[in-house]
């Protein structure tokens, strides 16, 4: 292990900034309603407020400070250098793992609350962030066995707790599936599927046509990711906005805003996931896991069926990008020995609901039994 700290060059920063203050806008659709509207993408007006306090308010250095808080460290496992934080607490080891458009920064602010009962380690995944970046796209079942390796061989934290959402979630349930050191999997987000396993109710039969409907509207990004994440890394690599445009739409779309986007995230929070992503320049990358998930076969064929026996708690949110099926359906994919249902909260479970999430851990982790 290596001590690292964050220290992005003032350069770096300047030029970002610049870049804001030179973007020239243009326009989006008219009409009544339609100057609030999501429903072509990134609102106009909203990106606007955003980019101006960007420019003129945002104060990159204080968040860096709040990153730089807790023990950092760089670990070489195989082949690329894994970045991530690691508090001693009382209890077992948890390792929480993010996704796409996220980072190691959904988790900051829970960190410590976890510490409590946990030894915590918060990973940037292979291409994001502060980690190094694979020399070409590999998959969550590549990722779930870099993570097991730096638990169990580098930080001899075995008998672990695998937790995480959006990819989080799918590396969490390889850790769980095949990994030498995990002992469960804490899910908020239905990310790792067995193959061969369909729908059999009519209630799980619903539920699919729905998802399906779900992501026809929502999955563009998806298809872009996985076919040419290049062609798309040479704007977003190039424009700090455009960049900003495509991962906070994300966070509009994927998260409980009943009570309001801004009740949501401030500004401060949407500007610090965004630019960890610009200083690091791991746009691209972070886009090639997407590819990974197609080409990226590492590993045994998993059997038809194949189920995660160790025990899995499940945080089912009621907004996400797809929510849980019903629960006899994911059942058949894992043994749910937990599961709790809010009443708010989304995908970025983290950072919108993290008390809720950090009590659902616990709640799991105390049902588990000595032997699991």
């Amino acid at each position: 292990m290596t001590p690292f700290k964050i220290d992005i060059p003032q350069a770096t920063l300047d030029a970002i900034r610049a870049r804001v203050r030179a973007y020239e806008w243009h326009e989006m659709p008219r009409g009544a309603g339609l100057e609030d509207s999501w429903a072509y993408g990134a609102n106009l007006e909203f990106m606007k407020k955003l980019c101006a306090y960007w420019a003129d308010g945002y104060d990159w250095r204080k968040w860096e400070a709040a990153l730089n808080r807790f023990p950092q460290f760089t670990a070489r496992v195989e082949d690329i250098d894994i970045h991530f934080y690691r508090v001693d607490g009382s209890g077992p080891p948890l390792i929480l793992s993010h996704g796409w458009p996220g980072s190691v920064f959904e988790f900051l602010h829970i960190i410590d609350k976890l510490a409590k009962d946990f030894t915590v380690v918060v990973p940037s995944l292979p291409g994001y962030g502060f980690s190094g970046k694979p020399a070409r796209p590999i998959g969550p079942r590549t990722v779930a066995r870099l993570f097991d390796t730096l638990m169990t061989d580098v930080l001899q934290l075995p008998n672990y707790i695998a937790q995480g959402g959006d990819w989080g979630s799918a590396i969490s349930g390889w850790m769980a599936y095949e990994g030498k050191g995990c002992r469960a999997a804490h899910l908020n987000m239905f990310g790792w599927r067995s193959p061969g396993v369909g729908p059999q109710t009519k209630e799980e039969q619903e539920y699919v046509a729905r998802a399906a409907q779900l992501f026809e509207l929502e999955g563009a990004y998806f298809r872009e990711h996985t076919t040419k994440p290049q062609t798309l890394s040479y704007a977003m690599m190039d424009s700090p906005v455009g960049a900003a445009a495509w991962i906070v739409e994300k966070f509009h779309g994927w998260s409980d805003i009943r009570k309001g986007f801004e009740n949501v995230y401030t500004k401060d929070q949407l500007l610090t996931n965004v630019m960890i992503y610009l200083v690091t320049k791991s746009f691209n990358t972070a886009t090639w896991l997407y590819r990974g998930l197609v080409e990226d076969f590492t590993g045994a064929p998993v059997p038809a069926k194949a189920r995660i026996e160790k025990p899995v708690g499940i945080a089912a949110f009621p907004v996400d990008l797809i929510p849980f099926p019903p629960k006899s359906l994911v059942e058949r994919h894992m043994n749910v020995t937990h599961w709790t249902d809010f009443k708010e909260g989304g995908h970025f479970a983290a950072l919108e609901r993290g008390d809720d999430l950090v009590a659902d851990i616990k709640a799991f982790a105390r049902s588990l039994p000595p032997n699991a």
